[in-house]
């Protein structure tokens, strides 16, 4: 089963909201190479545990990637991040732990880390009982753990982007952080498949201090530029560290006071 994604990467420079109306996540680039601007920044989505960068900038990034559902692509990815040392996080849906078993083990056994995109990929923002939250989380926490025998992370994205302020209290309240993005271009579309090139323009010159970076396992093009990719990143000074140091970095601090 092929799941459809899409997410709105980009909004005018004058629309930034941090109300319940919100329903896709976006982002607004103002100068290459520095973090973007959200449709929510981050001392509103700290309020409930979310991240869509590392506001304390620095040189680590957070590389993830979404996974609907596999076409090949993605040992050859898990290849180039065994290569270059880089933790990975994989946000992946039931139809993923059904289908790529393996897939799944091979992933845990590498230390990356297997997050919660929810076990149907709905659109978040239309459940409004907490039940129906819920349930598309902790369905495939079992999923994960009955294949595994470990706990999954509790750290969830959205599907393409969609939720409100409500989505983000109930995430909160069922001890999840929700994780967005600062970095992303148009590259699910199996069949339309950017070039090398319209890649490598997307990805290189926005990278920026703290970015988290979504990419999409199905996408061909960043199975076959990843090695130069991570290259490039790493030349420029920025090292890819696990995610969970960021979204786990709060708590422990709370935890030491």
């Amino acid at each position: 089963m092929a799941l459809l994604f899409t997410a709105r990467f980009f909004l005018p420079a004058d629309e930034v909201a941090v109300n319940g109306e919100i329903k896709d996540w976006g982002l607004s680039f103002s100068k290459q190479g520095e973090p973007p601007r959200g449709n929510a920044d981050c001392e509103y989505l700290k309020k409930f545990n979310a991240y869509y960068l590392n506001e304390a900038g620095g040189n680590k990034i957070y590389l993830t990637f979404d996974a609907g559902f596999e076409n090949g692509y993605t040992p050859k990815i898990l290849d180039v991040l065994k290569k270059h040392n880089a933790p990975a996080t994989f946000f992946v849906v039931g139809n993923y732990i059904d289908t790529s078993p393996d897939l799944i083990r091979r992933m845990v056994n590498e230390g990356h880390v297997v997050a919660n995109h929810t076990t149907s990929h709905p659109d978040m923002s239309k459940i409004r009982d907490m039940e129906s939250f819920k349930n598309e989380l902790l369905t495939l926490e079992k999923k994960f753990k009955d294949l595994t025998g470990k706990d999954m992370p509790k750290i969830y994205r959205p599907p393409q982007g969609k939720f409100n302020e409500e989505n983000l209290k109930m995430a909160k309240d069922l001890g999840y952080k929700t994780v967005f993005w600062s970095l992303a271009y148009v590259d699910w579309y199996t069949d339309n498949q950017p070039s090398r090139n319209e890649a490598m323009e997307k990805l290189v010159p926005r990278i920026h201090p703290g970015a988290i970076v979504l990419l999409h396992s199905t996408s061909g093009t960043n199975a076959e530029i990843l090695d130069e990719l991570l290259s490039k990143w790493e030349k420029a000074g920025y090292e890819i560290a696990p995610l969970t140091d960021l979204v786990y970095s709060q708590d422990a601090q709370t935890s030491g006071q």
